[in-house]
């Protein structure tokens, strides 16, 4: 129905006062052959009420040769809803179009033929018993407040004049209606709510939406005449509906609403959804557009005077002008309509006696409406599209094979609800993720190649550190005023491991190192608390963070190297037996435990660390007679003569401390689209991108100041890319379907979990392939593209074959992207899992923005536009991979050397890939760089550094902060361990701009 959308109590009062039996009182004549004003009289004349059978009548359009109009009207005994009617101007005859049962609404004559369309809902089986039911409620003496309920059975059909030759033209679930054909007669522009269905892929917000006011889902539609090659047009929230031609068949005009309903204007797109104009900006409810035959204005409905009266109104066909009002009867004046001709205007009032909606028609003056627009003040907004990207609204034709916005728009708003919570690895929304991209799969017919015949691939994970409270305990002997003391503090509250902690325990004298803090420099630079101490075998006090009385370059510099991990891993390498660390009165979070939060790496520091509670720390320095606050003071300052660091005199501490890592699961989920032929020999093109995100920021939260513990609904990073690869996965399947001969390749379609501990998900599958991993051709992938801004899009691994530049050129004129290529495929995404088993990667990628890793990153933020041109982009390059008669080439890929930068900005650089999921001892490489230092010094994938440049390595951090003190072009001994045994090598670390 061409009507206004309905809002809950909003609309239901809308549709009482002004098209069933009104209880506003109209001050009108009783003579209702001239119920126009003076004011009216300047547009209309010989205003005459047409229709007057019926409880009420409306939305009637001309014929063709302007001598019939059809409209709809309530007249049946046997049926309270409109039917479709025709009237024969000429003689005054009027005949039913439509069945007689079911709703029907929106009729339309084919121009050029004997046809029409309406839509109905005749075909629902349960449409005589509503019809029965209405009935029984009316006789009953009620009426219900008249309202639009968008009937889901809804479908448009076309038939002969006389109602024979009935064709269902669309069958899509939900609300079909709305329709009008284009002048030529070849083409039906429609209203469909077709994407709030199946309503159980909804987000939980989008069903609340669904069942309150379902309209916010009419999108606008164009097809075929015979009901073929159905594709959408709009994409912005809210109400889109009422759509028709223009007289010269190149553009749609229709109304679009406010997400909330409470307003809409006017607006005009090509007939491929490009160039989208707003007319009005009335602040009202604009709705019922209709362009003149001429071409020089709309004809609309307003209640720009207020609620209670709707009038009609003109305005340019371009927006320059501020709208003209035409009627000024109290009231309600809608759904106008101009003769082909242009002479006489039809439209529904209540302009009469009775309140009642019927439809009027009266002489049009032309002349008139084209010097009122002239004379109108210019209009004070610029026509404008409705979203604000306008690089992003390039003109492009659509097709059915070419992925549509509001599918995107749906999958990143379910799977960046709050209702996933963020979708942390192993936890319960990252499943309900991983269910509903298997439903996806699964309504594709894409073949499951998972485990055990499914589409989930599990896997294994360290989700974090669990304290063992009864396996924990500290004990502080001291001596105090000649006595022995032994005092016992609890786990949790007096003393707390750290997340890297080793298991294990440890006894011994206590040295306080002041911050712990080793850091390289010249005198005044640097610093090393540990200097003049021995600190072997004993337990190690340190404070937290860094001095608090220096100026904030000084901070900075002290900052980088004040990590709790680097702090114990100092003292690790210094020989001390355990690391205990307390935040200081003069600091933050002063004499407070620090929780067991996640730690993404996978071992431990090699030493026993655990944080303690000012309680305990005072019973440590009691015996020294030294104070911590009078200590930390004189340290803050960094007064040199100032003896911050001491051994704590009489005093013993043994500490157990038993941590155990907590293993969860989770999935990836794998569909395959296999080729006509599927062999041993066939080959694959992997598709994409990773689900999960980082839940309420447990770990790599960048979370600012009130912002903590919120959920990070991570709506670029990446429900994005998810939507990107489920799109595709729509589309290809739907070519495959046309054109089966054209998939000489396979097309895994991959969702990874863990990719922010790690890459764990894609580095278990390339560990354990679901195909053979020498038949994977390429693998593309899409980390954070819903954030297209200024038309640039980057591709990066562009160098890892000879064949991208060529694909990527050939695909994007016709999208028209401006392109960054970036050559290095050594990401921190998952292309790097798959790079160093000599699999050719493209990432696609638009770039960082300030909501990443924050509660801020939501699906409102994007740029649905560009994520749909990203979609369309990646199908045509997927095509080429498929279709080709030879599979990518692998180029091993130098590390390109900057030019620019300076000394200051250069740091050691090896060229190794370090594999992050491992545990144990140790760094694990997945790979090195082809040409770089660890390359050149034989370094390989699969070997484990236990020593680097004569320290320990434990882990990936005691590997970072090693690297940090080695000298560039000075050799470095490195220990790995290669198929279990010790091999030694040397490496010449080389400058990193």
């Amino acid at each position: 129905m061409r009507c206004v959308k309905l809002i809950g109590l909003f609309c239901t009062i809308f549709f009482a006062i002004f098209v069933a039996n009104g209880a506003v009182a109209q001050q009108t004549t009783p003579d209702e052959t001239d119920t126009n004003t003076p004011a009216e009289s300047r547009f209309l004349s010989n205003i005459r009420q047409l229709t007057y059978d019926g409880k009420r009548a409306g939305e009637g359009y001309f014929s063709e040769d302007g001598t019939a109009l059809i409209f709809q009207s309530e007249r049946e005994l046997d049926n309270p809803f409109y039917q479709i009617y025709l009237l024969n101007l000429l003689t005054g005859d009027t005949h039913r179009v439509s069945t007689g049962v079911g709703k029907t609404t929106c009729a339309f004559f084919r121009p050029g033929t004997d046809e029409v369309l309406y839509a109905s809902t005749h075909h629902d089986t349960f449409a005589k018993a509503k019809q029965e039911e209405e009935l029984k409620f009316r006789a009953s003496g009620q009426e219900r407040r008249y309202s639009w309920d968008y009937d889901e059975t809804m479908d448009i059909f076309s038939a002969n004049r006389d109602g024979s030759n009935l064709k269902q033209l669309t069958d899509a679930p939900g609300y079909d209606a709305e329709a009008s054909y284009s002048p030529d007669g070849k083409r039906i522009v429609f209203c469909s709510l077709r994407d709030a269905y199946p309503k159980d892929q909804l987000s939980p917000k989008d069903l609340k939406q669904l069942e309150v006011d379902p309209a916010y889902f009419g999108e606008i539609y164009i097809m075929n005449a015979d009901g073929s090659d159905q594709v959408r047009l709009t994409n912005a929230p809210g109400y889109d509906g009422g759509p028709f031609f223009t007289p010269d068949g190149q553009h749609i005009v229709w109304r679009h609403f406010t997400p909330d309903g409470s307003q809409a204007d006017i607006y005009t797109m090509r007939t491929d959804g490009s160039n989208i104009l707003r007319l009005t900006n009335f602040k009202s409810m604009s709705w019922a557009p209709y362009f003149h035959p001429s071409g020089a204005y709309v004809i609309f409905a307003s209640n720009k005077l207020g609620f209670s009266n709707f009038e009609l109104y003109l305005v340019d066909g371009r927006g320059r002008h501020q709208p003209v009002r035409v009627t000024t009867t109290d009231g309600f004046d809608g759904l106008p309509v101009f003769s082909p001709d242009g002479n006489q205007l039809c439209w529904t009032s209540n302009r009469n006696s009775q309140e009642v909606s019927q439809l009027y028609l009266a002489d049009w003056n032309h002349q008139a409406a084209l010097e009122a627009i002239s004379l109108a003040p210019r209009a004070h907004n610029t026509p404008i599209p409705i979203f604000d990207s306008r690089a992003e609204d390039a003109t492009h034709a659509y097709d059915a094979s070419t992925p549509t916005k509001i599918s995107i728009r749906q999958r990143v708003e379910f799977l960046a609800s709050d209702e996933l919570e963020g979708r942390m690895t192993g936890s319960e929304g990252a499943k309900r993720a991983a269910d509903h991209i298997a439903t996806q799969f699964t309504q594709l017919n894409l073949k499951p190649i998972g485990d055990a015949a499914t589409y989930f691939q599990e896997f294994e994970f360290t989700a974090g550190r669990r304290i063992i409270a009864e396996e924990n305990s500290f004990h502080l002997t001291r001596q105090m005023h000649g006595s022995e003391q032994v005092m016992e503090f609890s786990v949790e509250r007096d003393f707390q491991p750290l997340s890297f902690s080793r298991n294990g325990v440890v006894e011994g004298e206590v040295v306080f190192v002041g911050y712990g803090l080793i850091v390289p420099g010249e005198l005044g630079e640097g610093y090393d608390a540990y200097a003049g101490l021995d600190v072997k075998d004993k337990i190690v006090v340190a404070l937290r963070y860094v001095p608090e009385g220096v100026e904030p370059e000084r901070r900075q510099q002290l900052n980088r190297y004040a990590g709790l991990r680097y702090k114990a891993m100092q003292a690790r390498e210094q020989g001390a037996k355990a690391f205990l660390v307390v935040a200081g009165p003069n600091s933050p979070n002063a004499g407070k435990l620090i929780p067991l939060d996640f730690d993404s790496s996978l071992a431990d520091s090699g030493i026993v660390a655990a944080s303690i509670s000012d309680t305990v720390a005072n019973a440590l320095f009691a015996p020294s007679g030294k104070n911590l606050k009078d200590v930390q003071s004189g340290l803050d300052v960094e007064n040199p003569h100032f003896l911050g660091q001491f051994p704590l005199p009489g005093v013993k501490v043994k500490i157990v401390v038993s941590v155990e890592k907590v293993k969860k699961t989770d999935q990836n989920v794998v569909a395959l689209l296999a080729p006509p032929e599927l062999t041993d020999e066939t080959e694959y093109i992997i598709v994409g991108a990773h689900y999960d995100h980082i839940g309420h920021g447990e770990i790599g939260s960048l979370a600012r100041k009130g912002e903590e513990g919120q959920i990070h609904n991570g709506a670029d990073d990446n429900a994005s890319g998810t939507a990107v690869v489920l799109e595709l996965a729509t589309t290809l399947s739907e070519a495959y379907q046309e054109h089966p001969e054209k998939f000489r390749r396979g097309i895994i379609f991959a969702l990874w979990s863990g990719e922010e501990l790690g890459l764990i998900g894609s580095t278990h599958f390339v560990n354990d392939p679901v195909v053979p991993l020498e038949k994977v051709a390429a693998y593309m992938n899409f980390d954070m593209v819903g954030r297209l801004r200024d038309n640039k899009l980057i591709l990066q691994g562009v160098g890892s074959s000879s064949v991208w530049t060529k694909l990527i050129e050939k695909r994007n004129v016709p999208i028209g992207f401006n392109l960054t290529l970036q050559e290095d495929p050594y990401l921190p995404t998952d292309v790097t899992a798959f790079y160093p088993k000599e699999v050719p990667v493209l990432s696609f990628f638009t770039g960082g923005h300030e909501d990443y890793n924050r509660p801020t990153d939501d699906p409102e933020t994007l740029n649905y536009t560009g994520i749909e041109r990203i979609a369309r982009l990646a199908h045509g390059i997927v095509s080429d991979l498929i279709s080709a008669d030879e599979r990518p080439e692998y180029v091993r890929v130098e590390r390109s050397q900057s030019e620019e930068g300076s000394r200051d900005t250069l740091r050691a650089y090896l060229g190794t890939i370090p594999d992050y999921t491992t545990e144990g001892t140790g760094v694990k490489l997945s790979g090195v760089r082809a040409e770089g230092p660890a390359d050149k010094a034989g370094l390989k994938g699969g070997d484990v550094i236990v020593e680097f440049g004569g320290q320990q390595i434990a882990n990936i951090y005691d590997y970072t902060y090693a690297l940090d003190a080695v000298k560039i072009g000075e050799p470095v001994e490195v220990v790995v361990l290669r198929e279990g045994k010790r091999v030694k090598l040397t490496v010449m670390p080389e400058a990193r701009n």
